[in-house]
């Protein structure tokens, strides 16, 4: 069953595991930060909207961010 994912805010545990719900949940956090790092672009973006590492939630303008140049989970 596939889930469809809409523009709203999102914690970032909630989101990481939405793209990698097979693995545990720091891994997920960690697998999609680094996702987030080496997209150059994304990061931009993501500065551009006051982005910092350490919130909890993604805001529905960065998680709109994501799905742009991440794709959907």
């Amino acid at each position: 069953m596939e889930r469809e994912y809409r523009i709203r805010p999102y914690y970032k545990l909630e989101l990481a595991q939405a793209y990698a719900p097979d693995i545990t949940p720091g891994a997920a956090l960690n697998r999609l930060a680094n996702w987030i790092k080496t997209n150059r672009q994304l990061t931009e973006e993501l500065r551009k909207t006051d982005y910092r590492t350490n919130q909890r939630m993604y805001t529905s303008k960065q998680v709109a961010l994501i799905f742009e140049y991440l794709g959907e989970p």
